[in-house]
């Protein structure tokens, strides 16, 4: 079977979201420290380890088939790829952050200052949506030290917690991009590499699939049960088993956790005993 190309960012929180996304689809890679090339042994898949900001490059030029790359990056890079799939880990927004003891009315204050960042090409499309003229002065890496040595009046970078802001004296004022890790694929994919990039997204999805619900079984008397599929929709159509005592059943079904959460008085309320929520690993429709 031919062999798909799948360039990863080699180290960092990226990389741990991706390894770990690979695994859950019961691929199997080993791939040492330093390593920057490795083979799945029950897949037919590659794996290059780069720098997260190469990858929007090699999967345009070809060099790698497909590629799991931050949005931001993807934009930044302005890469001719193709976004096949929304991974929805590694989320994150890209924010305009100045000193915390810092007077900040709007995003007019800006105008006429400099800003400190790594991502000038998203940092500029919004300051020109805005009708803001500033100096973007690119820097890579700690950006958030920039106010504090008279480099820059404010900074743009990426934001997860806040926390790393919050310890240089910056504050966040405004959202300006919000990311997560997407898979992109090269144009004009072939057929048969497709065929192989379909397979592998068929598994992702069955994983993302189960992410949000939950197995639930529970016990009821025979006369309740319309009552309890008419407090739960997902169970629309359960599975019922007899139980040993006559008159009372099992219900089986899938449902969305949140759902549940809102409904549980109602549920017991309806007849349900001995409820069990269990997770659900994959679920394929």
């Amino acid at each position: 079977m031919t062999t798909i190309k799948l360039a990863l960012q080699k180290k960092g929180r990226l990389s741990e979201g991706s390894m770990d996304l690979i695994r859950r689809c019961g691929i199997k890679v080993q791939n040492g420290i330093g390593k920057l090339k490795a083979e799945a042994s029950n897949f037919p898949i590659e794996f290059l380890f780069l720098r997260d900001d190469d990858i929007p490059g090699y999967v345009q030029d070809g060099i790698a088939d497909i590629g799991i790359v931050g949005a931001n990056v993807m934009v930044e890079k302005d890469s001719h790829v193709e976004v096949v799939h929304h991974l929805g880990f590694s989320k994150c927004r890209l924010s305009i952050a100045v000193p915390k003891d810092q007077e900040y009315n709007g995003i007019q204050d800006l105008d006429g200052k400099s800003i400190a960042t790594s991502y000038p090409v998203l940092l500029k499309k919004y300051l020109d949506e805005q009708g803001v003229t500033a100096d973007i002065h690119e820097i890579s890496g700690s950006v958030e030290i920039a106010p504090s040595i008279g480099l820059a009046d404010a900074v743009c970078d990426l934001v997860s917690t806040g926390s790393t802001l919050f310890q240089n004296g910056l504050k966040e004022v405004e959202q300006i991009y919000k990311s997560e890790a997407v898979m992109v694929a090269t144009p004009d994919l072939a057929e048969d590499k497709q065929a192989v990039l379909n397979q592998l997204l068929f598994r992702i999805k069955a994983l993302q699939e189960a992410e949000s619900k939950k197995y639930i079984l529970l016990n009821a008397p025979e006369d309740a049960v319309e009552r309890i599929k008419s407090v739960l929709p997902g169970m629309r159509s359960p599975s019922i088993l007899p139980l040993a005592e006559p008159g009372w059943v099992s219900l089986h079904s899938v449902i969305n956790e949140n759902t549940f959460w809102e409904n549980i008085e109602a549920l017991k309320e309806a007849g349900a005993e001995g409820i069990l929520v269990v997770p659900i690993e994959k679920m394929i429709l």
